[in-house]
């Protein structure tokens, strides 16, 4: 019975027509140096292949006429694979990710916001960091351009922006893409568990033995390089 689709891990290789299974009368060939051998009747270019101990290997089906390689077939396949899998590596790049960020992230969230970036841009991600302003927020973007700044240096090892900061609508935007992978720094936190990186699971049980922790007035909450919250006392609706 029949297949009505290809096998989703079925390669180009496994389509294509060898030797005896080429149903052209007249093929043309190109040699096993590479270079073109002209227009041959079909048992001519089998003879041939089999002089040279190689395949007749159709590589173009859709030629008038078909266009063969003289060549093992172990060994097209292996270059076949090898194209594939480099042509994968590039697609990558093509994916992006999002981490968002605010002018008032405390430190530990934008550590961890960084190393979220970081673990994208080793898999050859794109990031797409978003720092949106909410209500008053929007009189002092210039904090969410410093937060913006400490981002871009802290993620120098990793990856380099693609144009300037900007600031579209109420949102600043900017594309981070990763660095060559002979000129990027190693994942610091590579296979480590989520304790190491102090990240809870959400499905964690708080720990009801412990006492209650003293909540910090938002005055007193520490900053990024030793700014000053202009947002201390702000509602923000």
């Amino acid at each position: 019975m029949s297949r009505p689709f290809s096998p989703r891990n079925s390669s180009p290789a496994s389509f294509v027509r060898v030797n005896g299974k080429i149903r052209a009368r007249e093929v043309r060939v190109i040699g096993v140096d590479g270079n073109q051998l002209g227009v041959l009747p079909l048992t001519d270019a089998m003879n041939l292949a089999r002089q040279h101990g190689v395949d007749l290997v159709e590589i173009a089906a859709t030629a008038v006429p078909p266009v063969c390689r003289l060549v093992d077939f172990g060994k097209y396949r292996y270059e076949i694979a090898k194209k594939e899998k480099e042509s994968k590596k590039h697609q990558h790049a093509s994916n992006v990710k999002e981490v968002q960020l605010s002018p008032r992230i405390d430190p530990h969230d934008l550590g961890i916001k960084l190393q979220h970036a970081i673990n994208f841009l080793c898999d050859d991600m794109k990031v797409k960091i978003a720092l949106k302003f909410r209500g008053r927020e929007n009189a002092h973007t210039e904090v969410g351009f410093e937060v913006i700044k400490k981002f871009i240096a802290e993620i120098a090892p990793f990856g380099q922006p693609d144009f300037q900061p900007k600031l579209v609508g109420k949102a600043i935007n900017l594309m981070i893409s990763p660095l060559p992978r002979n000129k990027r720094a190693k994942n610091p936190h590579h296979g480590e568990p989520l304790e190491a990186l102090n990240v809870k699971d959400e499905d964690e049980a708080p720990d009801e033995s412990a006492p209650p922790k003293a909540k910090v007035p938002v005055a007193d909450q520490p900053t990024t390089d030793g700014l000053n919250n202009p947002f201390a006392n702000l509602e923000i609706q």
